[in-house]
């Protein structure tokens, strides 16, 4: 006999109730195990699941969508799928909404403010709960007065858009940046350059200026900011550069981890060797930087936490939209490995 004649279902599609029934606990109690909720214990919810697999119960997506006016899905851009660091963001963000019970929509917008505007113009029609952006260079003000105009919950993650008021998840730049410039203090370097990449938004900003204070606190001047695309062909090409020629410069702290193993991959292909003839320290500590010989010291800045925390504060503004907006940083920390030794004298 099949499960739904025992039940009383027979010729019709199994429902909550049904399920419910099934159990032995409330339609209510069923509802939150169908959404995931940590209220209901380990027992009952096994009683509710086994329910649903003997019935062969199956959530009408479609009709909770009508009910609760929601798509449960929400929108994701970020401006540069190359970095690893990205792909560990995105983690974090997925993490959160799965447990959740929501899907993630994920678009790149390849630095381009009107790549951009297409996505975000394609995920309203798909009637999407909320975004998480990391804002394109360039990208205007106007851009999210609109998506507040539209009424659509907004985190801005990484990076954020100068004069515009929305949730915000980062990072503290400062405090790793402070550790490693000091590190670099200790074993004895007075001339520290900085290689940065060439667009200029607000993470930009914050890593530079990030990059003054940690110099002021050791009492040293800047020795040089070079700007590249940040590639790891053009970092490389650099590394090499740098390596044939005469340079006071005795380490260099890099925008991001492409940019820091780009460099130490010139540095080596020239034959100096990064920790004994010239310090590099990247930042953003991807995976990638304990791959390299001698490991790549870089500033870690956590993605996957900032990547939750964006998520859980979307699904926040989602409940409650009327609350004023966050702002949120997580600690950054040094991480010393050989790519970092004394100065060369």
């Amino acid at each position: 006999m099949a499960a739904n004649e025992s039940t009383g279902v027979k010729g019709r599609r199994p429902t909550l109730m049904d399920v419910a029934r099934r159990a032995n606990v409330s339609r209510a109690t069923a509802s939150l195990v169908l959404r995931k909720s940590p209220l209901v214990g380990a027992e009952t919810r096994a009683a509710v699941e086994a329910a649903m697999a003997d019935l062969g119960y199956v959530y009408n997506l479609g009709a909770a969508r009508m009910r609760a006016a929601r798509s449960r899905t929400i929108g994701v851009i970020i401006p540069n799928l190359w970095n690893p660091f990205f792909g560990v963001l995105l983690a974090g963000i997925d993490r959160e909404m799965d447990g959740a019970g929501l899907a993630t929509f994920i678009a790149h917008a390849a630095e381009s403010p009107a790549r951009q505007d297409g996505f975000v113009t394609r995920m309203r029609e798909h009637g999407v709960d909320g975004l998480i952006i990391c804002p394109a260079s360039g990208t205007e003000p106007r851009f999210i007065a609109a998506i507040a105009e539209w009424g659509i919950p907004l985190v801005q993650v990484l990076r954020h858009v100068r004069g515009t008021e929305t949730d915000f998840a980062g990072m503290d730049q400062s405090g790793g940046m402070g550790e490693a410039i000091a590190r670099l203090h200790a074993l004895g370097h007075r001339t520290i350059g900085f290689v940065t990449d060439n667009l200029h938004h607000s993470a930009h900003e914050d890593r530079l200026n990030a990059f003054h204070a940690g110099l002021r606190g050791v009492g040293l001047a800047e020795a040089g900011i070079i700007e590249i695309e940040a590639t790891p062909k053009n970092a490389i090409a650099l590394g090499r550069e740098l390596a044939g020629t005469r340079q006071e410069v005795t380490a260099w702290v890099c925008h991001n981890d492409v940019i820091g193993l780009g460099l130490h991959r010139g540095f080596c292909d020239a034959g100096r060797m990064p920790g004994r003839d010239i310090s590099i320290i990247g930042f953003d500590d991807v995976a990638e930087t304990e791959l390299v010989h001698p490991g790549l010291a870089s500033v870690a800045t956590e993605p996957l936490t900032v990547g939750a925390l964006a998520a859980r504060m979307l699904l926040a503004r989602i409940e409650t939209p009327g609350e004023p907006p966050r702002h949120e940083l997580v600690p950054t920390h040094f991480v010393e490995r050989g790519s970092v030794g004394r100065a060369a004298r």
